[in-house]
């Protein structure tokens, strides 16, 4: 039987090889997107941000600017007319020895936020560990930022009066006192102080609980193979892996402390010798209607809790920390 060979024509062949070896066209780069759309873009986080913008620049830096330029008047708060005088109000404040007399009272709130951070760090590295009743100590410590102020003011009133709730637990303990807790300028100062450590602290107690358990646990676990006890995982993990928290946390110790109001007003309104400089400028503002004197040193107050800050952010840059 004749076999039928069928025979491609050499030019087909070569033309054949000639479309594989064909370099592939570069893809089209696509259209750009219409102006509108691009418009659109660009505006859509700021129409996010309107409100809150809004908001922000009504109740916070229009009030400070109002502020600032009261200071440099004599306005009582309340005659529609005001006179310019320029900087008589800084003047006044600054040779007048009364009014920063009153930062000396600050220092036992200093003091207070000192033991009251550290006080914090350390129930929330006890607690950031498997113990019993947890919860329980946690909700405990957290339980005083939940009440109100002015409920507490009128709470510890009462526990500190004269034959009150706590001469009552220091006579269960055989120690009894006539002793005026409220009634000097010393022990009322260290009184409302001990009461804004128990006011505040559980607010840093959960600061400090959070930064510690958003540390991996593969660290913990890799130290205790090292033989790392408690305190080396203190020293070389959870200080350094709070290290931001812990920064931020004395911004706000300190400038709260140099801002005290609303425990002392509420217990003594200011009284034997427990004025703050926040009292104080309220007390010029709506007692002595002197709101340009008083607007001058909220400025200065303000002033110098940024100073502070600066001062702070500079001796402890918040540098990141990369514990892995």
């Amino acid at each position: 039987m004749a076999h039928a060979h069928t025979h491609t024509p050499a030019h087909r062949t070569e033309q054949t090889n000639s479309e594989a070896v064909k370099p592939v066209s570069k893809r089209v780069a696509p259209a750009p997107a219409p102006r509108r759309a691009r418009t659109w873009r660009l505006l859509t986080p700021w129409l996010f941000l309107l409100a809150p913008l809004a908001l922000l620049i009504t109740f916070t830096y229009a009030p400070i600017a109002n502020m600032v330029a009261y200071s440099f008047t004599d306005w009582d708060g309340v005659s529609p007319e005001l006179h310019y005088t320029g900087a008589e109000n800084y003047t006044e404040i600054f040779t007048r020895e009364d009014l920063f007399q009153v930062f000396w009272v600050s220092g036992y709130y200093l003091v207070a936020s000192v033991i009251q951070i550290v006080a914090a760090l350390y129930f929330a590295t006890i607690l950031s560990f498997s113990i019993r009743f947890r919860n329980f100590f946690k909700g405990v410590l957290f339980f005083p930022s939940l009440v109100n102020g002015v409920a507490i003011g009128f709470v510890f009133l009462y526990f500190f009066q004269d034959g009150g709730t706590f001469d009552t637990v220091l006579g269960l303990f055989g120690y009894h006192t006539d002793h005026a807790w409220l009634g000097t300028p010393a022990s009322a100062n260290v009184s409302l102080a001990g009461v804004s450590i128990w006011r505040y602290l559980g607010m840093n107690f959960v600061l400090f609980l959070g930064a510690i358990q958003s540390i991996p646990g593969e660290l913990y676990e890799a130290a205790e193979l090292d033989g790392a006890g408690r305190w080396h995982q203190f020293r070389y993990i959870i200080l350094p892996g709070i290290k931001p928290v812990l920064t931020l946390t004395v911004i706000l110790s300190v400038s709260g402390s140099l801002s005290a109001f609303e425990i002392p007003y509420i217990m003594t309104g200011g009284a034997t010798g427990t004025e703050t400089f926040v009292i104080q400028t309220v007390k010029l503002a709506f007692q002595f209607n002197k709101t340009g004197l008083a607007s001058a040193a909220a400025v200065v107050l303000l002033l110098i809790i940024l100073l502070v800050t600066w001062v702070q952010r500079r001796l402890v840059p918040d540098d990141r920390v990369d514990l892995v």
